[in-house]
């Protein structure tokens, strides 16, 4: 597992993809090179899990575009957040504990696809 610092400093590196991954459990979503390098790097697939899980919900169904946002604090816990790409917040949950390495990450999901922003 990478630490924060090169973790950051590598994904820096993915615009755009050039290939699609799914998860087993969610074969109806995708996810880009860069997510797929960051939940190995960062052990944190059970982060995508959330996400595609999370879109059964009539509230994250609904939006055709969605930023999505995990802010881990000091004590180890974290907030996941959905928005609706006007600043809106149609969903938030409280994670007690999480060894995700960065302070925050992002991303979009968008046309049944999961990716870091600067592969948008």
């Amino acid at each position: 597992m990478m630490n924060a610092a090169q973790l950051q400093s590598e994904l820096r590196y993915f615009t755009g993809t050039e290939q699609y991954f799914y998860h087993q459990m969610f074969p109806k979503f995708r996810y880009t090179d860069g997510v797929r390098f960051l939940a190995q790097e960062a052990g944190a697939y059970w982060l995508l899990e959330k996400i595609f899980s999370n879109q059964i919900l009539p509230e994250i169904r609904g939006e055709r575009f969605q930023f999505w946002k995990l802010s881990v604090t000091e004590n180890q816990s974290a907030n996941l957040t959905c928005e609706d790409g006007n600043g809106t917040v149609v969903y938030a949950e409280k994670i007690d504990y999480t060894d995700f390495p960065l302070e925050e990450i992002t991303f979009f999901f968008t046309d049944s696809v999961l990716l870091l922003p600067s592969e948008y």
